[in-house]
């Protein structure tokens, strides 16, 4: 009997614990992100997930990677049509427009609007070309997630090698061109160059970004006309053209060939995401590596990019909020300065220059700041789905095709924006 009752008091308190743990994990808010960050850029969300996880227990987020960008879209599109979508996502502008058309997600001004603990002086901390990224009509529906600049990356000790100033990188158009062209060396006296001045990957920002510092505009102010085929477009094009096929300081490297150069010490300047940068330390570098903002003309305004974040209308109002506690700590001064000195995106927040970590690596490389300032004069591309379909159309069709000598640059920028006025008088019937 006495055995009976402690086999009967063992199981009940199994009950009740079991009860307990049963009741504890139903308190627990799930929200479902999915995003599609890899590698080191991948490591330190996990990190920062988990950050998040362990000091909010009442909310768990599960982060799940799509793979890229191109698949994320696709299963973002296919999740919407079933009404199965995650609670958040990244997305870029283009998608954004496409989600508040289709009423599917929650604007975030909805959420600052009813949380106390998000005020004026939040929105103030947040760099302006964050704020206007996300706003659509008039109203914040996104919020900035993982956003970098392009930068120049270039070999101290090719510069020294060749009594260059190695703290001095090339500012503008014209000494870039100038230290390009010196650079291009044959080093073993065998008739044939083994050092280029740079390489370039074809790609649009790079061009958008060309585009704007020769005073040239994308579009209008109203995304319906395009503006790109003026004499800054050309201007941009012949700028590429001649550190190619004129001056021949530079080459052609696709995908993520001119990456590998640059840390191979084949070339002396390299331009890329600031991101690129996790990614050269993380395979390592076994020489002096300077970082520093892209070269300019006549203005230094530049393209952001990188994606945001919306949150879906799931239904569940706790679920949704539990969303929003996500993305508003993801994006306070400790954690974006966090998430900018493990993956060299930008922070989204003016405050974050407070922080140890930033104030260290600004320490110990103060170059670097002049990329950080680029924040000042940042702006975004066009907020429509047509440009993001004729950015693919400048690559292969423009770009390409004037470097390799196919089309002259104003006739292939005139094609483009013949493209861009059909999808855009075609979006409007």
């Amino acid at each position: 009997m006495k055995k009976a009752l402690i086999i009967i008091a063992v199981a009940g308190l199994l009950i009740i614990g079991c009860s307990k743990q049963e009741k504890a994990k139903s308190e627990v808010t799930e929200v479902i992100f999915w995003q599609a960050m890899g590698g080191p850029l991948g490591d330190a969300l996990t990190e920062l997930v988990n950050e998040f996880n362990k000091t909010h227990p009442d909310i768990h987020v599960t982060s799940i990677n799509m793979g890229n960008y191109t698949a994320l879209s696709q299963k973002l599109m296919a999740s919407i049509q079933t009404g199965n979508q995650p609670n958040v996502a990244q997305a870029y502008e283009a998608w954004i427009a496409n989600f508040v058309d289709g009423n599917v997600i929650i604007p975030i001004q909805d959420f600052i609007d009813a949380d106390s603990t998000f005020g004026e002086a939040e929105l103030a901390d947040i760099y302006p070309v964050f704020i206007n990224s996300n706003t659509v009509d008039g109203k914040l529906v996104s919020f900035p997630f993982n956003k970098s600049v392009r930068v120049q990356y270039y070999n101290k000790d090719i510069l020294f090698q060749n009594d260059l100033d190695p703290n001095k990188p090339p500012k503008t158009w014209d000494e870039f061109t100038k230290l390009s062209k010196l650079l291009t060396q044959d080093l073993d006296g065998d008739g044939k160059i083994d050092q280029y001045g740079t390489s370039i990957k074809i790609s649009a920002w790079q061009f958008e970004n060309l585009l704007l510092q020769a005073g040239g505009e994308i579009m209008s102010p109203d995304n319906k006309t395009p503006l790109f085929n003026s004499k800054e477009g050309v201007e941009a094009l012949e700028y590429l053209n001649n550190l190619l096929n004129v001056d021949k300081s530079a080459y052609l490297s696709p995908g993520y060939e001119g990456q590998k150069d640059f840390t191979a010490r084949k070339i002396a300047f390299y331009e890329d995401s600031s991101v690129s940068m996790a990614y050269m330390l993380d395979t390592g570098i076994d020489f002096n590596l300077g970082i520093s903002a892209i070269p300019i003309k006549e203005t230094k305004r530049n393209i952001i990019s990188g994606t945001n974040v919306v949150i879906f209308d799931s239904g569940d109002e706790k679920v949704e909020w539990a969303a929003w506690e996500f993305v508003k700590w993801f994006t306070e001064a400790k954690q974006t300065a966090r998430w900018s000195e493990l993956t060299y995106y930008m922070p989204v927040r003016k405050s974050a220059f407070q922080e140890e970590s930033i104030k260290n690596r600004l320490e110990s490389n103060p170059e670097i700041a002049s990329v950080y300032e680029q924040l000042d004069y940042s702006t975004f591309e066009p907020q429509i789905s047509e440009w993001f379909e004729t950015r693919k159309y400048l690559e292969e069709q423009v770009i390409e095709k004037v470097v390799l000598g196919t089309l002259k640059p104003q006739k292939a920028l005139n094609n483009a924006a013949k493209l861009i006025n059909e999808k855009i008088a075609k979006s409007e019937e």
